[in-house]
């Protein structure tokens, strides 16, 4: 099965100083369609004006990460994190027993826009924890680089969660195949760009659900950045 959504399709809110488009149901926005795909529960594409951001605000018993596509983000949080996380980084935030922080723009005239995805974890209970890495541009170019894993593979992030998180940069004829599990789900998610998945032509924004596949095959990119998922059923 593979399902195609379109950028179109997700909710959207606009709070003025945060602009931000729901992959499946968050806050206000509720589609009991799309709760979530697997163990993949939020992908929020949000747009944070200069100077604005969250106030401190709870977690727990989640695996959260931020993956920044222009600007930067201030992270400051309750186990003494200080960080800056600009475009290329990966953070990941388990939140396990309960964690606090907040997240600023703190540019005075630039919008920060970025991906926040939630990943039910697969232990609960655990000690917060966080974690931040730099994948190049070079590592992501043409080719699925593993960016976040439940055993760290590869130099991934580790994330207490049974699903592993691709990155990749694709343009002309630069193609991949990554092999799933049919009993499996997958989330392809397109960042930016256009890109054929499986066949399918999306555009920025856009993503494609699977389940019984054994690949998900990338090609025709045009200045393509993507995200994949491989999650639990």
């Amino acid at each position: 099965m593979l399902k195609v959504r379109q950028s179109k399709e997700r909710g959207y809110a606009d709070h003025g100083w945060l602009k931000s488009f729901h992959s499946f149901s968050f806050a206000g926005y509720y589609d009991p369609k799309y709760m979530g795909w697997g163990n993949l529960r939020v992908i929020n594409e949000d747009w944070i004006a200069a100077g604005k951001g969250f106030g401190t605000h709870a977690h727990r018993d989640m695996e959260i990460i931020t993956y920044v596509l222009s600007g930067s983000l201030a992270h400051q949080d309750s186990m003494g994190n200080v960080k800056a996380i600009p475009p290329g980084d990966v953070q990941r935030m388990s939140a396990g027993t309960g964690v606090q922080h907040s997240e600023f723009n703190h540019a005075p005239n630039e919008t920060t826009h970025l991906l926040q995805i939630w990943i039910e974890p697969n232990v609960i209970g655990i000690a917060p924890s966080y974690e931040q890495k730099t994948f190049s541009d070079a590592e992501k170019r043409g080719v699925l680089r593993l960016v976040a894993s439940n055993d760290g593979a590869q130099g991934s992030v580790t994330i207490h969660a049974d699903a592993a998180l691709y990155a990749g940069l694709f343009d002309g004829s630069e193609a991949a195949v990554l092999a799933l599990e049919p009993t499996r789900k997958a989330y392809v998610h397109l960042v930016r760009g256009e890109l054929n998945v499986n066949g399918e032509p999306l555009k920025a924004g856009d993503a494609v659900l699977l389940e019984g596949e054994s690949d998900i095959r990338l090609s025709a990119g045009k200045d393509a950045e993507v995200l994949v998922f491989d999650l639990s059923a």
